[in-house]
């Protein structure tokens, strides 16, 4: 965080910086993260570059006062582009004693640490192992502290509203963000008429919030302990020209589904179950049936998956969403679909691991899953977007391969993509791809005695894409099922020099997959080569920036196509005599590359549920480009 100048305004300073990085935490019930919400809308509307990671607790309902039930949500805000959350924020608001604990860790000496004093009791300082007051015993004399009693402001502020303590104690998030928009000159009008269409039915609730959210501002503009505010400058010079908004992963995936529906002209159909951190999903699709999209919320993840390869025989666009969990309950009806041929979409957004694993916490690991995991040869293409807003056009993607090849498509997304948010341009209706196919009308085959019939399994010669024949259409009728079939009539067959022939030729279909090349940003001629997927873009892309203006020499590469991989792929690695791949697993794409290509790679891993540090990896990389 750079100070650019500073210039007073009556007794109140205000300094100009380059960038901020806020973390809110409290207590799961304090509502961190609608409150880390709010101010990134109002960050976005004002049209400041941004990226944020909002930190859930595993659990459903964690005691109060814990340290496992901290939630946080942090914000990286800037007047230039920008590419993560930020390593560590320069503001804490902490809003009880597990909050400060929890994350004092994180924050580097000097920082401002906001705190609700009326917290701090005995009592619930020795939950979290405090045996003395850190506001008191000095252990915090290396920050610049604000001690604010923000629960009895709070409730003073709203003593108009005949409210109960308990009730007016709710909206103390509110008046922490009315400081901290004061603090870095944020919009308040967008916030107010959120909070009053939030609780139309409740009035005086939402009122009493504005209130809240109001004196926040005001403490902040009258009181002496904040002698400084701060202005970031829209990040005019980051973005082309467009309209842009601020978007999550998933709710990006989700537009992403439905233009894809309209640019085929296909119904969208979601069979789901939900399950953290997909059930977005299933919750925004569910509105839009304008859009003609269907949403099923199925008794279990077999079901969901179940009348999404259904709805693909019937012509649907199909999409079924799901965790890591689920994917292991749908493995077989995967590999039904891959049978099948038909168009599915799985969208995997991966959680920590195994088994129930960290629902809230981000992981990488289900990469060998969605390569391997079903019984027999059954290939599946791999896509994965590597931020929020590459989301859509990663299911544009995803969509574009299932329907003109007729397979299943793994689209693999994670939790700190799926709740992370930044700016997006939405595009414009042509720039997006056509998606149209084409459904079999008549018989494609003749017979050597002339009759003309329909082979359900006959293949173009470009995609190996077999026929999608809707039901009920006149002289189409044709048999499928899980056991294996004649290739061309589709006939159930046991022959096998036939299974051979099938299972080669499902495969083949998959290698053949059109993606594009890999692009290499490699402006120096470097010898060592950073290789990603999904979300370690950010932080990958990051440190790479840190070193190269410290005069480092590195290239970069990111792939989206993980299977098949693009066709270039063999070259790039061959250029470079060290290559890095940094994953938020124990190393499966740098397996998978070893593999295929017989290359040594330096496995880089962390699992540890959280986005790296780009920092953490400017350290590893720089090691790597030294190395002898």
């Amino acid at each position: 965080m750079a100070a650019l100048r500073s210039t007073p305004v009556g007794e109140k300073e205000v300094r100009r910086l380059d960038r901020v990085i806020i973390r809110f935490a409290g207590d799961s019930g304090d509502g961190m993260q609608l409150t880390g919400d709010r101010f990134t809308s109002e960050t976005a509307s004002f049209g400041n570059d941004l990226s944020t990671l909002p930190n859930f607790p595993a659990e459903i309902r964690a005691p109060a006062g814990t340290l496992p039930g901290v939630s946080s949500f942090q914000l990286h805000f800037a007047d230039h582009d920008i590419l993560t959350p930020g390593d560590a924020p320069n503001v804490l608001v902490a809003m009880n004693p597990a909050a400060l604990k929890a994350n004092l860790g994180d924050v580097p000496r000097g920082a401002e640490i906001i705190v609700n004093t009326d917290e701090f009791a005995r009592r619930a300082m020795a939950k979290v192992g405090y045996d003395t007051s850190p506001l008191e015993d000095g252990s915090l004399s290396g920050y610049n502290v604000h001690p604010v009693p923000l629960t009895t402001l709070t409730v003073e502020a709203l003593k108009e509203f005949g409210l109960s303590r308990k009730e007016a104690e709710r909206s103390k998030n509110m008046f922490a963000l009315g400081l901290l928009s004061w603090m870095y000159h944020r919009p308040t009008e967008g916030t107010e008429k959120f909070l009053r269409a939030k609780f139309a039915k409740k009035p005086a609730i939402a009122e009493a919030n504005v209130a809240a959210f109001r004196a926040g501002w005001n403490f902040g503009e009258t009181t002496e302990d904040f002698a400084v505010s701060y202005e970031v400058a829209p990040a005019t010079k980051a973005f082309p020209a467009g309209v842009y908004r601020n978007i999550s992963g998933n709710l990006a995936l989700s537009y992403g589904l439905i233009a894809a529906s309209e640019q085929a002209d296909l119904p969208l159909y979601l069979g789901s179950y939900p399950i953290t951190p997909a059930s977005d999903i299933l919750h925004e699709l569910s509105r839009h049936k304008n859009f003609g999209v269907r949403t099923f919320q199925a008794e279990d993840e077999i079901a969901g998956i179940g009348a999404a390869l259904g709805a693909a025989f019937g012509g649907s666009l199909a999409v079924t969403t799901t965790s890591g969990p689920g994917v292991a309950l749908k493995s077989e009806a995967i590999g039904l679909a891959v049978s099948l041929e038909l168009p599915l979409l799985i969208v995997d957004i991966q959680r920590g691991g195994p088994s129930t694993g960290l629902p809230t916490k981000t992981e990488q690991a289900d990469l060998l899953q969605a390569m391997f995991g079903r019984n027999g040869e059954a290939p599946v293409p791999v896509v994965a977007p590597k931020t929020p807003a590459d989301c859509f056009g990663a299911a544009l993607d995803a969509a574009r391969i299932a329907l003109a090849y007729r397979t299943p498509v793994f689209l693999l997304s994670d939790g700190y993509l799926a709740n992370g948010s930044e700016p997006w341009r939405v595009p414009e209706i042509d720039e997006l791809p056509d998606l149209r196919v084409q459904f079999a009308t008549g018989p494609n085959h003749t017979l050597a005695d002339g009759t003309e019939v329909f082979w359900p399994y006959k293949r173009d010669p470009q995609t190996l894409a077999r026929p999608w024949a809707v039901p009920g259409t006149p002289g189409l009728e044709h048999r499928i099922g899980g056991i294996e079939k004649q290739d061309g009539t589709g006939n159930i067959s046991y022959d096998p020099a036939n299974h051979d022939f099938m299972v080669r030729t499902r495969q083949a279909k998959i290698d053949n997959i059109q993606v594009p090349d890999l692009d290499v940003d490699d402006p120096d001629g470097a010898r060592t080569l950073v290789l990603g997927w999904g979300s370690t873009y950010g932080p990958i892309t990051a440190a790479v920036r840190r070193l190269r203006a410290q005069g480092e020499p590195i290239a970069q590469a990111h792939l989206r196509h993980i299977n098949p991989f693009p066709g270039n792929l063999s070259a790039v690695l061959s250029s470079y005599e060290h290559v890095v791949i940094p994953e938020m697993n124990l190393g499966q794409l740098a397996t998978l590359v070893r593999a295929r290509f017989l290359v040594g790679v330096r496995s880089f891993a962390q699992v540890n549920g959280m986005p790296f540090k780009a920092e953490q990896l400017a350290t590893v990389l720089k090691e790597t480009i030294h190395a002898r």
